[in-house]
């Protein structure tokens, strides 16, 4: 009876995560580029009471006999499948469609090496030099560094292989630089830094740079906006399922505690 309260408190502790995960899901359904989290569970180890025989000539083999001690936490995962696209027609809202994400750095001075961030959400701008940076004030990384337009051109487009081009005051049309975008071998290894961003991690892997379309990249969208991956409807049901194991764990330490109740009263 006490193994069997350790256990329903372990439930308790787990489904408690579950919710966390669940309700950080839910507040950023409408978040640009937010990836979805997922709980795990496995079991803890269990206590054997009678190992496992071998069968003999006259009897067969007798299977162990183990108690299980309750459930414990096994991961959290990001789950990186694509968002749906909303149409803005701004051309500096892009999406990518496929893998990769969106390199952003501090500083303007071509290299940009120095403490990457990577991200889904592409809502960028054009600041007071013609940079583009998102709403935090950090650059697009390009194949050559920042990405500039001069303030006095006529208007600017966005390639699907992520070329940014614009018309100058001539009418001609001049090529500002390429967005590089950047993936990994293992994207659920890569820690979130808030303010959707992620930051590379021992367990992601180094960072491949490429340009869109070449390499298992995917296409940069300009006029569109990745939404978040999160599931409403999915969400709600594994909130359901997570409010009933709770209430299941509760109950089986009431009912421990009943028959504790009980033991104690047999001698008045």
């Amino acid at each position: 009876m006490i193994r069997s309260m350790y256990s329903g408190i372990s439930g308790l502790k787990n489904f408690q995560t579950k919710l966390d995960v669940i309700g950080n899901n839910i507040a950023n359904v409408n978040t640009y580029g937010f990836k979805k989290g997922r709980t795990v569970f496995k079991d803890l180890i269990s206590q054997t009471t009678a190992g496992a025989t071998a069968p003999t000539e006259t009897r067969a083999g007798v299977n162990a006999k183990q108690i299980g001690l309750g459930s414990q936490l096994a991961a959290i995962d990001t789950i990186h499948s694509g968002g749906s696209l909303q149409t803005t027609g701004n051309t500096l809202d892009l999406a990518i469609s496929g893998d990769g994400f969106f390199q952003v750095a501090d500083g303007n001075d071509g290299s940009l090496e120095d403490d990457r961030l990577y991200t889904r959400a592409g809502n960028f701008y054009m600041d007071s030099e013609g940079y583009l940076v998102n709403s935090d004030g950090k650059y697009l990384v390009g194949e050559d560094g920042s990405i500039q337009i001069p303030v006095e051109s006529q208007s600017m487009t966005i390639g699907q292989d992520g070329t940014v081009t614009y018309v100058d005051e001539a009418g001609e049309l001049i090529d500002a630089g390429q967005i590089q975008l950047a993936k990994f071998p293992n994207n659920g290894g890569l820690t979130k830094e808030g303010s959707n961003y992620y930051r590379q991690s021992p367990s992601s892997g180094e960072p491949s740079p490429g340009i869109a379309l070449t390499e298992g990249l995917g296409t940069i969208n300009s006029g569109f906006l990745e939404m978040s991956n999160v599931d409403l409807s999915e969400e709600f049901t594994d909130m359901i399922v997570a409010q009933r194991g709770f209430q299941a764990n509760t109950r089986i330490i009431t009912t421990s505690d009943s028959i504790l109740e009980e033991l104690i009263n047999l001698k008045r």
